[in-house]
Order: structure tokens, then C-alpha cells, then sequence
């Protein structure tokens, strides 16, 4: 079972995501929070795998929580679902921690799929969120191109493949498919997985479908 713990400060959408999370059989829902601070408290409480997570929060926003759930070490993956699509909002979040970005308007699936990719280690990027970054990295020095093998492996965690799933699909082992990752991440100058793709998406390395 995933544990999934729900963050927003509108009882409409937060009563509405549990509904949905509850038809999920995969899926258990570990409690929701309407705030910045009861969101930190709980995520601390009950260790969920996965966070829906609103930016826009009292007491405390969806960055500074996961600032500081980072700060404690937890490995607590956090899917952001907001109706903010601009450059001020997605690009802070990737930075703090955000393995996933959806908007609100998403269907109750795209949800459920995005989670358990988060799962899985992969990353969940909606296309048109991407896109609102595009340019944001053009004034920086170009990067070393990825090898033909990275490519590969950069396509597969855009559709939120493991390092497992990557390395039998492509007859590698976990270790080499770990040390292709890094290479991605060094010569993107990334983070994290959501942020490969993202950079990825903008210099037309790779394209993700609905």
C-alpha cells in the first residue's frame, strides 16, 4: 500500500482528493491537514510515502514544508497539485524537494498514476507545467551532451520507470543505471528527477505524452 497524506487549506479540494484517494486500492490515505505547520506535524507523525501538496498554505507555505521535512532527513516523496502555473511557483518547488507537479484541473487517474510513479522513483511533470519553464535556463553555459545511452535512460524516467525497471528494460544493472543517472544529473545541472525531465523537455530531448 502507498500512504498518502493530503495538504490543503480548502476543505472542498482537500474533501474532494480523499474521496478519491479512498476508491484507490493501492492507495491508503494517512490523514489530511489544512496547513502549513498540522502538515510538517503529521508528515513527522505518521511518515507518509507520498504528500499532495498545495503551495498556498496558512501558518506556512508548501516550500517551507518541505524545507523542512527535508531537513530531517525523511525520504517522503511530494507531489505538488496547484493551480499555479507559472515560473515563480515551479521552479521554487523542484528546487525544495518536489519529485511531482500537477495543476488542480488534472483527472482523478492522472493523480493516481502520478503517485505511484512517484513511487516508484520516477518523476510526474505535467507537459504544459513543464512547458512554462521553457528559456528559463537560456542564459546559462551549455551543458556536455548526453550520450546516446543516457538518453535512453533519461526517456525512460520521464515515464517514471525505477532504477530496476530502467536497468531489466535495457539489460543494465541497478549500479549502472544509478551512475548513467548521475552523469544525467551533472551535465543538466539538476537535482532531482522531475527537474531532469523538465530541462529535458526544453531543449527537445524528450516529449511526454498524455
Amino acid at each position: 500500500m502507498i500512504r498518502v497524506l493530503v495538504v490543503d487549506d480548502h476543505p472542498v479540494v482537500r474533501q474532494g482528493l480523499v474521496a478519491i484517494l479512498r476508491w484507490e486500492k493501492d492507495l491508503e490515505l494517512v490523514g489530511d491537514a489544512a496547513d502549513g505547520l498540522e502538515a510538517v506535524r503529521m508528515i513527522l507523525q505518521h511518515h507518509p510515502d507520498v504528500v499532495l501538496l498545495d503551495l498556498r498554505l496558512p501558518h506556512l507555505s508548501g516550500i517551507e514544508v518541505m524545507k523542512q521535512v527535508r531537513s530531517q532527513g525523511l525520504q517522503t516523496r511530494f507531489l505538488v497539485l496547484t493551480t499555479y502555473d507559472t515560473d515563480e511557483y515551479i521552479a521554487p518547488a523542484l528546487a525544495a524537494g518536489a519529485q511531482g507537479y500537477l495543476l488542480k484541473d488534472a483527472e482523478p487517474e492522472e493523480l493516481s498514476r502520478a503517485i505511484r510513479s512517484l513511487m516508484r522513483g520516477g518523476a510526474a511533470l505535467e507537459p504544459k507545467v513543464a512547458a512554462r519553464l521553457l528559456g528559463q535556463f537560456s542564459d546559462e553555459d551549455p551543458r556536455e551532451e548526453l550520450s546516446a545511452r543516457e538518453l535512453e535512460v533519461l526517456k525512460l524516467l520521464a515515464t517514471g520507470g525505477s532504477n530496476k525497471a530502467i536497468g531489466l528494460q535495457l539489460g543494465l544493472s541497478e549500479n549502472t543505471v544509478k551512475t548513467h543517472i548521475s552523469h544525467i544529473f551533472a551535465k543538466l545541472d539538476v537535482q532531482s528527477r522531475a527537474e531532469a525531465v523538465s530541462i529535458a523537455m526544453q531543449r527537445g530531448l524528450i516529449r511526454l505524452d498524455r
